[in-house]
Formats: structure tokens, sequence, C-alpha cells
């Protein structure tokens, strides 16, 4: 799928480079289709990376998506120049009056937060009503899937004696629902985070169905409606994230165990070896195409009088 973004943003360059179909505004306009547009709520620290990480995936089928990067209003980045939040980023001011076909909302390090506490929940609050209305399907990632789970149906999280980090074996439910459909039996997914959320929990809301579970505990969740899917892991890893987090914390002084069933005979010194990147395309492929390009309206961008933003 061509992707289209901006001439200027860095992520271009390391995307051509893996020979991903990245398209631009001008040669964009010259296609005579209707392209889907996918908003990305990006709560991530290192913005640049998770950029990358998602356009890879997002690149992978034969649709054109426009994509727009969303930030918060309410919050401060530290990690991430000003002048690259104001160029290739919009904030909610600036698109609620807009519709898009998917949304995704990020994790971010903040778990040990409660959801109250947390500066732009309000702002974030806001978001997911406005979803509800203006998005055909909403990912939602690691901590996003959390705040998700806790917004739409009052699930909460809970402290986990030690960090969950590492690569964990899941297994579906039930192959029938298309968002795990070619997934094999069993699969690995990376996994990042201080919280959880109960199995039980997510059983027994009638609004929601477990369709995929495993060491980690529960990892895919999807709502009865199909609107929203809840991922409670980072498919969108790069090999050497975890690498990189473990390193980030030793130097922090943490008190961190070293990734489980991640480097090869559990040897920080050796190098990773991605397990997880066939079934981070096939999930992303299976949202675009069952969830946002099949359901989601084809006069999308026609519901009201306006353009959509310039950053597309």
């Amino acid at each position: 799928m061509p992707i289209n973004i901006p001439k200027e943003m860095p992520a271009r360059e390391i995307l051509d480079k893996e020979k991903i179909f990245v398209m631009d505004e001008e040669r964009a306009s010259t296609q005579d289709i209707r392209p889907l547009n996918i908003l990305i709520l990006n709560l991530m620290p290192e913005k640049e990376k998770t950029e990358v990480q998602l356009l890879r995936l997002l690149g992978n089928t034969p649709l054109q998506v426009n994509i727009t990067f969303l930030r918060m209003e309410t919050h401060q980045s530290k990690n991430v120049s000003k002048s690259h939040l104001e160029q290739f980023y919009q904030t909610f001011s600036d698109v609620e009056k807009y519709y898009f076909d998917g949304l995704i909302i990020t994790g971010a390090p903040i778990e040990h937060l409660p959801f109250e506490k947390v500066n732009y929940w309000e702002e974030l609050k806001a978001i997911m009503e406005w979803s509800k209305e203006h998005v055909t399907s909403v990912m939602h990632i690691c901590w996003g899937a959390q705040a998700a789970l806790f917004y739409h149906y009052g699930i909460g999280k809970f402290e986990l004696p030690s960090k969950c980090s590492g690569v964990y074996k899941h297994k579906v439910s039930d192959h029938k629902i298309k968002l795990v459909r070619g997934f094999d039996d069993i699969f690995l997914a990376p996994h990042s985070r201080y919280t959880s959320i109960s199995r039980k929990e997510i059983h027994d809301h009638p609004e929601l169905i477990l369709l995929s579970d495993g060491e980690a505990g529960p990892f895919l969740i999807i709502s009865k409606d199909e609107k929203h899917i809840m991922i409670t892991g980072h498919l969108e890893y790069d090999t050497d994230t975890l690498a990189t987090e473990y390193e980030r914390d030793i130097k922090k002084g943490l008190d961190i165990r070293v990734p489980e069933n991640y480097f090869p005979n559990n040897n920080a010194n050796e190098e990773p070896v991605n397990t997880w990147r066939s079934h981070s395309h096939l999930l992303f492929s299976n949202w675009l195409n069952y969830y946002v390009y099949q359901e989601t309206p084809y006069e999308q961008d026609r519901k009201i009088k306006v353009e959509y933003p310039t950053s597309l």
C-alpha cells in the first residue's frame, strides 16, 4: 500500500531504503482513487522511531493511505523537537471536524500512573469519545489498549510484580474472526509494560472477545461491534527495540531483568532475532482490509464540506 506522507518527513528516507512504497502529496493527487485516511495519535516518547515502525506496517497492502499524525495539546513532548511536531503533526482542534477511516492510538510509558493522573487524560477522553462518530475503526496499542478498555468498557489495569519485557507465545482462540485470518495457532509478540488487565473481566464483559491469550496475559481483544481493537503488546517493535529499552533501564539503575525469550541464549551480548515480523504485517493488513477498507463508507470524505488537513 503506498502511504502518503510529506516529502520532508525523516521517516521517508528510512522507508525508501527498505523499499516501502511511499508517495508524496503531488503524486497522490494524480491518482483517481478514494484513499484511506488514517490518523495516528503518537503518544510514544521517541516519536520518530514509532513513526517508522507504524508506517512500515501500514505500507504493505494495495490501497493508497493518507496519514495524519496527531499530538496532544495538553502535553509537552521532551524527546522530539518542537519543529518536528509543528511541521508534521496536527492537534485535536485541527482535526476534530474531520472524519477518518482508521485511528491508531499508541502506547505510552505512563502505566504507573492512574489514568486520571495523566496530564492529558481529559484530552485523550475527548479524542476517544470523538472517535465513536468520526472514525470507522480504532486500533489501540499497549497503554493505549488499557486506556481504551478503561474508558469504553470500565476495565482497569493492575500492577505486575515486575516488568513484563520479552517475546511471548500467544494462542488464537477463534480463527474465524477476520483480524487473525492467516495467523498460526501459536505466534510470538513482544511486550514491554509494568501493568496488565484481567482475563476474567475481559471474558465476562458482554461487549468484548478475548481473541488471543498467552504467557504475558491477554493480548488481542476486539469489541463485538468490531469498532475497537486492543493490542496489549508491541507487534510494531523493531528487532532491537527491546534491547534499546533494556540498555536504557540499566543506565537508569533500575532493577530490571533481561527481556525473556528475546536474546539468543538469554545473553544480552548477543544480537536478538526477530520472530514476530510476519504476524505484525498480517495483523495490520487484516485490520486495514477487513475493519477499515471493507467497512468504511466510500463517501466518508464527503460527509463534511471541507478539505482534509494539509499535512495529508
